[in-house]
Order: C-alpha cells, then structure tokens, then sequence
C-alpha cells in the first residue's frame, strides 16, 4: 500500500518512476490489499483525498466516531468522542482490497512504468547511479538504472538489505488473528479495544454492522485458536469481549500474523530512501502503522517535487531522515509501551495503567495530544496532509526514483521505483 501510494504521489511531478510489485493488486496471495482492513487518522484520509484517492474509498469507508478503551478485570476505561474533539470522525476503516483498487486505479501516468508481476534479481550501486535487475519471468530481464531507490517492501525487506542496513526486530511472541464478527446489536461507530491478560482485542465498526475482529494472542493460542470450530472461537472472543454488543452471532474467515516490532537501523542509506514496513513494523494495537507510513511518502513526495533534475542523494536522504525522525520515534514508543504496559501483570503497574486510563478519559488535553500523536501533527506536517497538492518546483523529467522486487530470496510485496534509463 505504502510503495503504490507514493507512486500515485509522484504523479503529475515528472518524476520517471518505476513501480516494481511482486504480486499483482487484485491476486488472492496479495500480501498487502488481502482480508484486511486499515484504519485511517484524518490526517492520511486527507492525503488520500488530496491525491484524488479518497473519492473512490469513501463509499467503503466506516467512521469512527467513538473509541472506547477498557481493561479486563478492572476498572479503568476510557473515551474519545469525535464531537467533542470538533470532528466529524476520529478516523475511517477502510477494507484493504478496497484500499489497493482505488491506488491501482490511480496509476495511470506517462511518467510511470508498472513491473507486475516482477522481482528484483540483482541491485548494483554505481557513483551516480543505481542498477536493478527486474525480472518478469525465467529468462526475461529488464534493466532499470535509477537515481534513487525506495524501499517500500515490508517488514523483511531485501531492498533494505541490499543496501546494508540492518533492522532492530523485537518479538512481541504474540498473533493477532484477524476476522470478521457479527454483533446483535449496531456498533454505533464506536472501536473497541480491550486489553486482556493475553493481549488486546479490537472490534472495529463495519459498513454492514459488523465489525473487524484483531485477537491478539500468545503463538500457542493462536495456533489452537485457528483450529476451532465456529462456535468456539465466537464463545472465546465473548468471553474476552463481554456484551457490550450483545452476542456475537456469526465470525467470518480466520487469517494469523505473527506480531513483531521491526525499526530499520536507518531511514537512508546512500540512493535509497527506507519506507513503511521497511521502516518501521507496529503491532497494531493503535492502529497507526500504514498512516505512520502514508506520511512517509507525503513526506518523501514533497522532497522529490523541491528537486532538480540534478537530485542530490545526501541532501535528500539527510532533509528526509530528519523530517521523519521525531514522528517516526514518537509513535514507535508509543505503540511498544502500550503493548508492554498493558501486558504488565505486575499488581503496580496495573493499578497505574488504570488510573492512567481514567485520567486520559477525564482529561480533554490529553485526548487533543493523542490525537496530534496519531496524525503526525506535533513535527512539520507535510503538505498533501494539509490539503495542499504537490507541485514540481524545477525538477525536470530526468529526476528518477526506483525500488525493487525480490533480492537475494526476498519478496516485495510492493516497492516504489522511477527509472533514468530502461534497458532490455
């Protein structure tokens, strides 16, 4: 989602870009635009909407409207209501395959060449330049030099790699199995997100009055848990859950993801600029990995459409690392010690962590900093998030960006790429 986002960004910027995806858009084994649903801060709804987007989202979009946190067993809790914060909503689910054909539908752009099916089987890094090896099928090859690479291709990034930069992982020793769940009462728009002693629990408000169902639990767990009849896990997630919605009546297919935080050593190393997953990996009990990476390519973007056609690697990298470094660290700490305090057994830190949330719910400044946390808004807010489309300010069709496929055995899901030259 990351790599086709920046893609369309680039659009309209004459930047010759070559998009270089593993796995087309609407195939079932599609990593990215799969079963999923993503949540959007308001501030990546309005880049979508600034990158004309959003208009082909918005029909399979949910508002959030409330957002209610709770504690299993104990008494803290707390609320965030959109009008109070004078907004219409909070964020918006939106399903991921719906997500992934409107980029897609997006992409058409005289500056842009689409490698898809392909993978990237050599990367050379020249003086002035860079060399992928794109590979279309056995035998089939193209060239692509570049000035620039963008590593957009997830968690175990082999662009990333290539370029010699390491990630720090941290396994949080968890799955979250995602579904669909249906309540007997209407959610409301209200997200739920629930801790318990094995890990949180999420119901997200639908279109259709069901809710996205993220179940976090301990590997072992989760290997059973996908083994159960229907009935079963419906009875587990009650139980975890309560009845707020009443009861859950029906669940839908289960998928597992093993939970991790991944942060890349670097956001930049020489031409290439490190994006998304590649970046950095959440666990998704805040929600915030794709809007954190959505505003790396706003970022990325409004740097590239400041550049000449004499795009200066060292410039770029350091103007980029530093626009996204104290964004970047603030919701990466933020997520880890949410996922660490609240799966603190310790009597202490329980006691504290409720008294935290009744706090939070009493405190509308807090509310408004969490808010600025989630949108990016307490750094420099990128243009596209403010409303305001990117123009080219002197860089010429020369300019060029590029990313790769699979190197070294690993797969891309989904890298952003422009080519200087294209050789066969």
């Amino acid at each position: 989602m990351v790599g086709a986002s920046l893609a369309v960004a680039l659009k309209g910027l004459k930047v010759r870009t070559a998009l270089i995806e593993a796995i087309a858009h609407d195939a079932a084994s599609q990593p990215s635009f799969d079963e999923r649903t993503t949540a959007l801060s308001n501030g990546s709804r309005r880049i979508l909407k600034t990158l004309g987007v959003w208009a082909d989202v918005a029909s399979a979009a949910t508002p959030i409207r409330k957002i209610h946190v709770s504690d299993q067993g104990h008494f803290g809790f707390a609320r965030i209501d959109a009008a109070e914060q004078g907004v219409a909503a909070l964020g918006y689910l939106v399903p991921n395959r719906s997500l992934g054909a409107a980029l897609w539908s997006r992409l058409e752009n005289p500056d842009l060449s689409i490698f898809c099916p392909a993978e990237v089987s050599r990367i050379h890094a020249g003086e002035r330049s860079i060399e992928l090896n794109v590979r279309a099928a056995p035998g089939v090859e193209t060239c692509i030099e570049a000035r620039l690479v963008v590593a957009a291709d997830g968690i175990a990034s082999a662009v990333r790699s290539a370029f010699g930069v390491a990630a720090e992982v941290r396994d949080y020793e968890q799955t979250a199995v995602i579904s669909t769940v249906l309540p007997a009462k209407f959610h409301d728009h209200v997200a739920y997100e629930r801790f318990t002693a094995a890990g949180p629990l999420a119901l997200l408000p639908l279109a259709n009055g069901a809710c996205a169902l993220v179940l976090t639990l301990s590997r072992s767990l989760a290997e059973s848990a996908m083994a159960w009849s229907d009935e079963q896990f419906l009875a587990e997630v009650q139980r975890r859950f309560g009845f707020r919605l009443g009861r859950l009546l029906k669940v839908g297919r289960r998928f597992a993801y093993p939970l991790a935080l991944s942060r890349a050593l670097k956001t930049s190393a020489g031409r290439c600029i490190i994006v998304g997953n590649a970046a950095q990996g959440l666990h998704p009990v805040a929600g915030m990995g794709f809007n954190l990476g959505l505003r790396d390519v706003a970022s990325l973007a409004e740097l590239l459409s400041e550049r000449t056609a004499d795009l200066d690697p060292d410039s770029l990298s350091a103007e980029y690392d530093a626009w996204r470094a104290a964004d970047r660290r603030a919701v990466i700490a933020f997520t880890d010690a949410l996922v660490r305090v609240f799966s603190s057994r310790w009597r202490t830190v329980e006691r504290l962590r409720n008294l935290g949330l009744l706090a939070f719910d009493l405190l509308p400044p807090a509310k408004a900093a969490l808010s600025t946390l989630s949108t990016g808004g307490a750094g420099r807010i990128p243009r596209l998030a403010r409303g305001v489309a990117l123009r080219q300010g002197g860089g010429a069709a020369g300019s060029s960006v590029a990313g790769g496929g699979t190197v070294g055995g690993g797969t891309v899901g989904g890298s952003t790429a422009a080519s200087g030259t294209v050789r066969p």
